[in-house]
């Protein structure tokens, strides 16, 4: 259920999330020398539904929606924008990709003013402008290979900024867990469209992460599958939890935090140290996080 802002309670349930998504994304890449993005999506969602369904009366979770149109609407915006997002992977470099979603706080703050009325002052707006110029910072040159195909990341940036806004404008009073499931049952129909597809088309495995078909995997993915699911569910519920507790157009802005996060876990557990730019980067997000706190109490 919405509460009213809380910036600090949200900035440190959306730095947690960033944390534990760092973490669990950084080893995506050993599930995906054995499946396909489909396929884990799919893996996934089961996964995340049986710790649910076995949490839930233990923890008195509710489950239920209160309107299940609107949370069934939030969820497949929410879809489509990761769709968009990996979809972009098969035409893309990562770092631009990267770049389209991480536009979302711009769209944030665009839908919630000019769609939903709300008064956005300079200092969001300037948060806004140091944390994306703090993600281009990360991500490199080859974020400035624009061409017409990089309209499909922005496109999910926009969508996942509005499914964040619905998180307050369409999903008032629903639970934190409520969202959650809607989220990850989204993402397993799209996983099963995805499997669905490339078994009809017979992909070989070597057609890549992106498009490959379904395979069996070792003991080893299955253990990284399951860390997935538990580490998402439990950070996407922390990040809502997060939107519910203070305005989208400041939460968006600590979501920044999730790339920083995932370079300085790569550089604790791969050893992969974050460039000159890369630190830089990552000040200007945290300045940008910064400022937002402040200005929010």
């Amino acid at each position: 259920m919405v509460n009213d802002n809380h910036t600090l309670k949200a900035a440190l349930l959306i730095g947690l999330y960033a944390v534990i998504i760092g973490y669990t994304d950084n080893h995506v890449r050993v599930i995906a020398n054995e499946i396909g993005l489909w396929q884990f999506h799919l893996m996934r969602t089961a996964m995340a539904a049986v710790a649910l369904a076995l949490a839930a009366p233990i923890l008195g979770l509710r489950l239920r929606p209160v309107n299940a149109r609107a949370v069934a609407a939030r969820s497949a915006v929410h879809g489509v924008a990761m769709m968009c997002y990996f979809g972009a992977l098969g035409f893309l470099p990562v770092p631009q990709v990267s770049a389209g979603l991480f536009t979302a706080p711009i769209f944030v703050l665009l839908i919630s003013r000019f769609v939903y009325g709300a008064q956005i002052g300079p200092v969001r707006m300037i948060a806004v402008g140091l944390g994306f110029a703090g993600v281009l910072m990360i991500l490199g040159p080859q974020v400035m290979n624009i061409g017409p195909a990089a309209a499909v990341p922005v496109l999910g940036g926009a969508l996942y900024a509005l499914g964040n806004i619905a998180l307050r404008e369409w999903c008032p009073q629903e639970s934190a867990t409520t969202m959650t499931a809607g989220f990850f049952a989204a993402m397993g129909v799209f996983g099963l469209i995805g499997m669905g597809l490339t078994a009809a088309f017979n992909m070989p495995f070597e057609a890549g992460y992106l498009l490959r078909g379904p395979a069996w995997p070792s003991g080893t993915a299955l253990w990284w599958i399951a860390v997935q699911a538990v580490g998402s569910l439990v950070a996407v519920g922390l990040m809502v939890r997060g939107y519910q507790l203070t305005e989208p157009s400041r939460a968006s802005i600590f979501e920044y935090v999730a790339l920083p996060a995932a370079a300085l876990w790569g550089w604790v557990l791969f050893g992969e140290a974050p460039l000159a730019r890369e630190w830089l980067g990552m000040g200007l997000i945290w300045l940008a996080g910064l400022l937002i706190v402040l200005r929010g109490r």
